[in-house]
């Protein structure tokens, strides 16, 4: 008689995936509204670009406590704390009068969706086999991509129609009822409880006849696990209270593979999180002079391409593990070269290229997901949210830099406003991009070489 096929794996992935996008559409629901929150608020670009660098900021200094916790705590109990914060954050930015106030309700959102990715992609491989992992992987980015296309057109019109206060509580009401689905449904890996079960200390039938894809690994499977925890050189443990996470943080960065998963996310995911979380909308409509309908539009395109791009990296990645890190690097090499032919355009860039830069700059955001694949590789088990986690601070931390240093340049120009910008002035702001993709692709190179080197000294196969 044929086996079953469990499906209560792909039922707790589609929750946390959705948790995921709602998080996404927090994330960047400022998106299309850059215009908007500067006359809401009347602030000009530097302080409009202060609410994703405030947000981003968060989120990248929160991901190596996250993963502490995370390795602690759980991944559910991580996704539903995230959820609440950004329920919080949205109600705030909502309500709240005073431009002070609503960067610190990003804050809560910077937090909350601090604690959502990881958390995600700590609990698939309890439930997915090693192989499937990358697609899966892959495919939860584009169910992310999908939030994104929320932010970008339905939030903007909800906005438009209904009024800024109207728009932001839709969100909140949005990850409430998220959080409730994930209460019901959510589990850590197979036999474990979820949160509504815990609270009524009663397990279901479901909970107990819980099988996951990850337990038929065969032995060529098992070759693909993360090395032991004593393949990590020792250090000298800095004995400080509160310094524990440093300590464990330098002894996962003694590992090449870390640090070119790292470099990996750092250098292939920034102009995306920069063009779609804050400057798209007012390059398209006060650089190139569109209007906000078409500019809108555009932006759509992104995601779609984003999500197209999860679809063809994910099963290429699964298949040709070896080669997944020049995947990457050729993404953003390519995102380099385009956006440099946008800067250095002498006048209106032809709409050509302009279709070309919206369709190969979202490429970077399943291209930085193979650096969770790389990581795990190479992250021992018992640090794997916390490995996740230090990777993640990577892209992120290029994004809130570049988002910062382009509102800067552009208020050096005296084009900080709307009734300001010009296309020379975004050219050249868009600029700072080209020192972090050098630093980038010149740390993959190196960081790939000695990977090569630790995997041959340690008798494993480079992936």
């Amino acid at each position: 008689m044929r086996a079953t096929r469990p499906v209560l794996p792909w039922v707790v992935w589609g929750v946390a995936a959705i948790s995921y996008a709602v998080a996404v559409i927090n994330r960047s629901s400022l998106s299309a509204l850059g215009p908007a929150a500067q006359d809401h608020f009347g602030i000009d670009a530097t302080t409009l670009s202060i609410f994703p660098v405030i947000q981003l900021l968060v989120y990248a200094g929160l991901q190596i406590p996250v993963g502490v916790l995370l390795d602690r705590i759980g991944a559910t109990s991580m996704i539903l704390i995230g959820g609440a914060l950004m329920i919080a954050g949205q109600v705030a930015m909502a309500t709240v009068p005073e431009v002070s106030l609503a960067i610190l309700a990003r804050v809560l959102v910077g937090a909350g969706d601090a604690c959502t990715f990881i958390s995600v992609m700590r609990m698939l491989p309890e439930w997915f086999s090693l192989r499937q992992l990358p697609t899966i992987s892959q495919v939860t980015g584009l169910i992310g991509q999908a939030g994104q296309l929320v932010s970008v057109v339905p939030l903007a019109i909800l906005v438009g129609a209904t009024g800024w206060m109207s728009g932001f509580l839709g969100l909140a009401a949005l990850a409430l009822l998220v959080v409730i689905l994930g209460c019901v449904v959510l589990r850590n890996a197979p036999g474990d409880a979820t949160p509504f079960e815990r609270v009524l200390r009663r397990r279901g039938r479901t909970t107990e006849n819980a099988q996951s894809f990850a337990e038929t690994n065969t032995a060529a499977l098992k070759a693909m696990q993360p090395p032991s925890t004593e393949l990590i050189p020792i250090i000298a443990e800095t004995k400080l209270p509160g310094l524990g996470f440093w300590n464990r943080a330098r002894k996962l960065l003694r590992l090449p593979g870390v640090r070119l998963a790292y470099w990996l996310h750092f250098a292939s995911p920034f102009a995306s999180n920069v063009f779609l979380l804050l400057w798209g909308t007012p390059f398209l409509v006060g650089g190139l002079g569109l209007d906000p309908a078409a500019a809108r539009g555009l932006l759509s395109l992104t995601v779609v391409s984003s999500m197209v791009a999860s679809v063809v990296l994910g099963p290429l990645s699964s298949r040709f593990i070896e080669r997944r890190v020049w995947f990457n690097l050729s993404i953003t090499v390519l995102i380099a070269l385009v956006w440099t032919a946008v800067i250095l355009w002498p006048g209106v860039p032809p709409m050509a290229l302009i279709i070309v830069l919206l369709v190969v700059i979202p490429l970077g955001g399943p291209a930085s997901m193979i650096s969770f694949e790389v990581s795990r590789s190479h992250t021992p088990r018992s640090y794997s949210g916390f490995g996740t986690g230090l990777v993640n601070t990577g892209g992120f931390t290029a994004s809130l830099l570049v988002i910062l240093l382009i509102g800067l340049v552009l208020d050096l120009q005296g084009a900080g406003s709307p009734e300001n910008y010009s296309l020379h002035a975004f050219q050249v702001a868009f600029a700072v991009q080209i020192p972090f993709w050098l630093l980038g692709i010149v740390m993959v190179l190196i960081e790939q070489r000695r990977t090569k080197g630790w995997m041959d000294e340690n008798g494993r196969t480079l992936r």
